[in-house]
């Protein structure tokens, strides 16, 4: 057998990468892990899912202290200002501390660090940096980067892209979002909360692509509520940079008269694409299908024997949970165990207020293959949510109208992430909807929406 420096090599350190990479190594297997960054953790902790979930809250922290929405609590504040520079500071630390965990995580797993950026040479052959690594095995998890907008410039300034926006220096007056998706509606929010006017351009005609039909009107009706703008069905033409304002050209998505928006902040987020820059992967032969991701077979072998792939630049949702959770299951199939990723069972959640969280299928698609029932129950009836004055949302359940198995599960509230979790656990676990509205639930708690939902399915809520 041919002698490797290593059993596995895993290529990216985002949440598959370095997961993947501990997995493997705990399973006995001598792993290494190329990253280019200075930081482990890739975009999602580096300048994703982390900062960004640093900056959501501290904004939310601000806006209840500076609107007056705890006065009716008793809890009365004067002369509240924003410390944006702190806020940052703060940001950072959240960082720190966790790239500098998973760097702690690599040391006491014996997971080698290979600092500097990946290319193959052949199948089991890379160079990284300055040297040469070979490995028995190979895990492409290089993730995913900024998709660009033909014609528009990031100058991380005036024009930013998901990263610039996570550091403005300033609150914005006028913040223009180009797309209407997860990264545009959080980071709008952010900006929102602390001051600026936030106006979103979307190219067709709902927010939240992907998502459920009936959530996406439910949380466009509340962003607007809270001031968003939304110009739906409009296409950006053009953006031009003078000194520090920005003027976005656009017009009917369907063609017509265009016109110009004036902004002195402009977010680009319409998406994300594979990330294989510089990775030669013509080198093993591997070529990107049409959309530009590596394909796999469901034990994430490549066509290329040796090669692995994971995460965003794989087939599915780009979700940090997801690349995680294949990091574990990769790992395993490479010691000879048997990995599984079930890619049916996987949430999604938008971390705004409220949040709004699905996993399964949406009514559209799920009506689509079958005969279903929905059942629905809004927060405005659960006593928690009265309680604490919480009251925007509802939770939707969808079942198959013959065997009662849950297909999906959609929340808008304050709570969605977490109470999605417990859906997710039903259905991996094939759970009907009898079985969740038989199930107790604490008293009073949020969660009890699931279960009147649930109930709902079968037409017997007791408190709606």
């Amino acid at each position: 057998m041919a002698d490797y420096d290593y059993d596995v090599l895993v290529i990216g350190a985002g949440p598959g990468g370095y997961v993947a990479a501990i997995r493997a190594a705990q399973l006995g297997l001598r792993t290494a892990c190329a990253e280019a960054r200075e930081t482990l953790g890739g975009t999602c902790l580096n300048v994703g899912c982390i900062p960004s979930k640093a900056l959501l809250h501290a904004s939310e922290l601000y806006q209840e202290a500076k609107g007056g929405h705890l006065t009716k609590f008793g809890v009365d504040f004067t002369g509240v200002s924003l410390n944006l520079d702190q806020m940052h500071a703060e940001k950072g630390k959240a960082v720190k501390e966790l790239t500098g965990g998973i760097e702690f995580l690599f040391k006491k797993n014996k997971v080698t660090w290979l600092k500097g950026r990946a290319a193959f040479q052949d199948a089991h052959k890379v160079t990284v940096g300055d040297q040469i690594v070979t490995a028995k095995n190979i895990v492409i998890a290089t993730g995913s980067v900024v998709t660009p907008l033909p014609g528009v410039e990031i100058d991380q300034r005036v024009v930013v892209d998901s990263t610039g926006a996570l550091a403005l220096p300033k609150v914005p007056e006028h913040l223009v979002v180009i797309g209407g998706g997860v990264i545009g509606l959080e980071l709008g929010s952010v900006w929102r909360r602390l001051g600026a006017k936030v106006t979103v351009v979307e190219y067709v005609d709902q927010i939240l692509p992907g998502f459920d039909g009936e959530v996406r009107k439910e949380s466009a009706k509340l962003f607007k509520k809270q001031g968003f703008e939304f110009r739906m069905s409009t296409k950006v033409t053009g953006v031009s940079v003078d000194g520090d304002t920005a003027t976005v050209t656009v017009e009917p998505a369907a063609g017509g008269v265009a016109e110009t928006i004036a902004a002195d902040a402009v977010l680009v987020s319409i998406g994300r694409r594979p990330n294989f820059d510089g990775l030669n992967l013509e080198a093993i032969g591997l070529t990107p299908n049409a959309r530009g991701q590596v394909d796999t077979h469901h034990d994430f072998r490549t066509s290329v024997d040796g090669v692995w792939a994971i995460g965003d630049c794989t087939p599915g949702l780009m979700l940090a949970h997801k690349a995680e959770d294949e990091g574990v299951a990769v790992a395993e199939n490479i010691a000879g165990q048997t990995g599984i990723v079930n890619h049916d069972v996987i949430p999604s959640v938008v971390y705004t207020m409220p949040e709004i969280a699905g996993v399964g299928l949406t009514e559209e698609a799920a009506a689509a293959k079958t005969e279903i029932k929905v059942g629905k129950f809004p927060f405005a009836a659960n006593s928690r949510a009265k309680t604490n004055r919480d009251t925007d949302g509802f939770v939707k359940v969808i079942a198959d109208a013959k065997s009662d198995r849950v297909l999906g599960v959609w929340i808008v509230s304050s709570l969605a992430g977490t109470l999605i979790a417990e859906a997710a656990i039903a259905m991996e676990f094939g759970a009907t909807s009898e079985d969740i509205a038989y199930t107790c639930h604490a008293h009073p708690t949020h969660a009890e929406a699931l279960k009147e939902a649930a109930m709902a399915v079968q037409g017997k809520p007791i408190h709606a």
